[in-house]
């Protein structure tokens, strides 16, 4: 089952005759763990969990396989070296699995909630390096917070939300030519604290008042124009439509537009301001989209009910944001997000992208980063949030680790699903994307059928 219901068991007990301790630590981080393949080799090295959903409990043995074929053949005998860590920080585990027939195995254990990742190496005879990942997941849905939320999170977003309406909406709406007929599409600018809103929009062409739902579509890292066809694809399926880029940047330009934004004004936006809530880069962002809320809210076919946001990592902590501040939220999917347990140090843990808190000079996590970081992190917008959810974990992710998305994860209080996806790093996968679009689709089918039920 790749579906998690929380008012589940996560595994029957595995036994395993012989447990490796746990040894040095290994030195390499967490983003230096990249592609779980290397190309350009006939060697072909795989690791998995031997549970099929890759979930343990605390205390338990877990065997990772480790594969290795040279072109479509198992190798008949070889030694892959492997490390095990706690989603890429320490302790970790050392050892090497001994392949006989293409096969061998790799063992470990967590004695708390988490996820434990395991990286292999084979050096082929030619000199090549091969690596592979695979993941487990340890009790996960026991991840707590690191920290607590700051007592004054509602307050300073409360302020700053009073800022956000003391600015006119203000929107203008330039038509497009959509790339499918039955749709009209505009670019789309609104009035915000600072930067503007900056997205394309589009409904379907003979959309009645107060007769659709609405999506808001948030995008991950990078500096890039809002995408008109995700609208469009949205707006066929009869919702009015809003995909903003992070930025509040213009819309359609050429690629190099982007890309000198991103090499020059927007070059380390990730990091910009961190060292105060005041200042930090994401509090434009969360604005923005508020106020993209704002506008979907404010449209005559909008059905006055469902709103949903969808995001995929950077996007995925918009869409956590937007539910935690915004009660007009009706449903959200966060994918893979990012922004999560920025202060997982605090508890020994690995925390999501960008990882906003450097160590000082005395190897200490940067205080004061530390304590505006709190303010943005997807798990003090998760407690916050009313709005259900589906969630998305690749268990191999190192650059929104699944031990951080399960913290935020568990901090909803609202009903909720996770699609759990094992063999995946940082990606939206055909079966993740799937399951989140039915879960959207069903969440207006459920809302339409309460309504008509009235």
């Amino acid at each position: 089952m790749m579906f998690h219901n929380p008012a589940t068991h996560l595994a029957q007990r595995f036994f395993l005759g012989l447990w490796l301790t746990l040894g040095a630590l290994f030195p390499a981080s967490p983003n230096s763990l990249a592609q779980p393949t290397v190309t350009n080799t006939n060697y072909s090295l795989v690791v998995k969990a031997a549970r099929s959903d890759a979930l343990y409990k605390q205390g338990e043995g877990v065997l990772f396989r480790v594969t290795l074929t040279h072109g479509k053949e198992p190798v008949g005998a070889a030694a892959v070296d492997w490390v095990i860590s706690k989603d890429g920080v320490p302790p970790t585990n050392h050892g090497t699995a001994v392949i006989k027939n293409g096969l061998g195995v790799a063992k470990g254990m967590l004695e708390e909630p988490g996820f434990l990742l395991c990286r292999a190496t084979f050096k082929t005879p030619e000199g090549e390096t091969v690596t592979a990942f695979g993941g487990a997941g340890v009790d996960p849905l026991e991840i707590q917070p690191s920290l607590p939320a700051p007592d004054d999170f509602d307050a300073f977003w409360s302020s700053q939300k009073e800022k956000l309406a003391a600015v006119a909406i203000n929107s203008k709406l330039t038509q497009v030519t959509p790339p499918k007929p039955g749709v009209e599409s505009f670019d789309l600018q609104v009035d915000c604290v600072g930067a503007p809103v900056s997205g394309y929009y589009s409904k379907p062409a003979e959309a009645k008042a107060k007769g659709l739902p609405a999506i808001l579509l948030v995008h991950g890292a990078g500096v890039r124009s809002s995408d008109l066809g995700s609208t469009v694809v949205w707006a066929k399926d009869g919702f009015l439509a809003l995909d903003i880029n992070a930025h509040g940047i213009p819309n359609g330009k050429p690629p190099e537009f982007y890309s000198d934004l991103a090499s020059g004004e927007l070059k380390g936006y990730s990091i910009r301001g961190r060292e105060s809530r005041d200042t930090l880069y994401f509090l434009g962002m969360y604005l923005r989209v508020i106020r993209a809320i704002d506008f979907l809210a404010a449209q005559p076919e909008w059905d006055g009910r469902t709103l949903v946001v969808r995001g995929s990592s950077q996007g995925g902590a918009q869409a956590i944001a937007a539910a935690g501040l915004d009660s007009r939220v009706s449903f959200f999917a966060a994918m893979v997000p990012a922004m999560c347990d920025h202060t997982g140090a605090a508890a020994g843990r690995v925390s999501g992208w960008p990882k906003l808190v450097p160590n000082g000079p005395d190897g200490k996590p940067d205080a004061g980063v530390r304590e505006a970081a709190r303010y943005f992190d997807g798990m003090n917008f998760a407690s916050r949030a009313k709005a259900p959810a589906i969630f998305t974990v690749g268990f191999i992710d190192t650059t929104c680790p699944p031990t951080s998305v399960y913290a935020t994860y568990n901090a909803l209080k609202s009903p909720k699903t996770i699609y759990n996806d094992p063999p995946s790093k940082h990606e939206n996968t055909p079966g993740s994307a799937t399951a989140v679009r039915e879960a959207i689709l069903q969440h207006v089918k459920s809302r339409s059928v309460t309504t008509t039920g009235l």
